[in-house]
This record gives structure tokens, sequence and C-alpha cells, in this order.
């Protein structure tokens, strides 16, 4: 199994806590974020990762190199910004196979990967999406899905409160999905292809319970602190 991570984040709801160094190298426990999805990925079975980098990309750079324990590693620089959607088109063209794994460098949200891979596999699906369910949804907007788990709308923040799924950061995309000409240079996975796409394309949801973290605000940076000391590798 492939992976994609998207590791460019300026990171700049974290600068009162992380100036120095990109997002996902964000220090917790005295190891930088990273290296806790990968021992995360490496437990579920994926064997090469490609990075899309930029702010700062030298320092993860000099940190990996290429490999990290059984895991390979290979990047591409984004020269300019080019949004979520359009990091992980431009790693694309490092992924060997049909499908890859996608991730944000910035969060970990402990999903059966390879459940996930089945699910997508057999229902051939152009698109799925690991949603977490949350008591209260306000701050990441919703995604609603049919008995079949088809994506069927997705709620912008605060729009719809309450409780509901969350998109999780998690993705398993097949790479002529977004190879199409429609998507090129900058834009947002999210916004650009996934709420415009789901009703003409076969996008599915994973519901998962796993653990789940976004450590892209100082509360839940410093709640990573102490939750992840249970993640040894």
């Amino acid at each position: 199994m492939e992976a994609i991570i998207l590791a460019g984040g300026f990171g700049t709801r974290l600068q009162k806590l992380v100036s120095d160094v990109p997002k996902s190298m964000a220090l917790i426990n005295k190891r930088p974020f990273l290296e806790y999805l990968f021992d995360y990925l490496i437990s579920q079975g994926v064997t090469r990762t490609v990075l899309s980098v930029g702010y700062k990309h030298e320092i993860i750079l000099g940190h990996f190199k290429k490999k990290y324990k059984s895991l390979e590693i290979d990047y591409v620089v984004e020269s300019e910004p080019l949004g979520t959607g359009g990091g992980i088109r431009l790693s694309f063209w490092k992924i060997r196979g049909n499908r890859a794994l996608v991730l944000n460098g910035d969060s970990l949200f402990r999903v059966d990967c390879q459940a996930m891979m089945d699910f997508h596999l057999k229902k051939r699906a152009d698109a799925t999406l690991a949603l977490r369910k949350l008591n209260e949804t306000g701050r990441y907007g919703r995604v609603s899905i049919n008995r079949t788990r088809r994506i069927t709308g997705f709620a912008e923040k605060d729009e719809q409160a309450g409780p509901g799924y969350i998109n999780g950061g998690v993705y398993i995309i097949e790479k002529l999905f977004l190879m199409e000409p429609d998507y090129r240079g900058r834009f947002s996975i999210e916004k650009e292809c996934f709420e415009r796409s789901y009703a003409d394309s076969k996008m599915y949801g994973f519901p998962a319970n796993g653990y789940f973290l976004d450590i892209g605000i100082p509360e839940d940076y410093n709640r990573a602190q102490h939750e992840f000391a249970e993640f040894k590798d």
C-alpha cells in the first residue's frame, strides 16, 4: 500500500508554539509529529509514502531522507502553494500503483486502512473518505451518507451543528480520478473536488471510530503531548 501525506502547511495557528519548523514536524514529546504518523502507517501495512512538502521542506528532507524504519519515503516539493488538491495531484505522479491512501500531515486518525481499502475496492469507488462521528460537528462541517455509505452531501462549518459525521482527513483516491484535466494547478481537494463531484462520482464514506486528533490549534497540540504517550510505535 502506498500513501500520500500533505506536509507543506505553514502552521499559522501554531506560530506562538511552533515557529521554526513545518507544522508536520512540530515536536510531540520530543518527537516530530510525522514520526507518529509514519509508525501508524507502518502498522497498517504501508510500505511507501510520498510527501508533498513546501514551507521549510529542507527540515523534513534532512531529518528523514529516504527512509524511516521500513517505510520508503519520496518527496514532491511545491514551488508555490498548490492547496490540498494540487499537492495530492502532484504527488500522484510518483505513485506507482493505481490508487493511494491520502493523509494530512497535521492530524492522526487511526483508521483500519486495510478494511477501508477492501471497502473501497468492493465499491469500485473513485474516492473513499474516512468519517468520524462527533457529538458536535460545527468546527469541521458535516458529511452525509446514505444506507450504502455513498456520500450524499457536505455541510459547511457551523451550518449544521450537532452530532454527525465529519471528514476525518484520511482518503483512498484513484489516480485516474484525480488526474482528470478538470483538476490542475492550485485547488482544494475538499471544496473543488469532493464537494463538486460527489453527485456525479462514486464517492463513499467509511465510518471509523479510531483515535482522532488534529494538532492544528494550540489546545489540541497541547493535548497531543499527553495523549500520544501511548503511541510508542
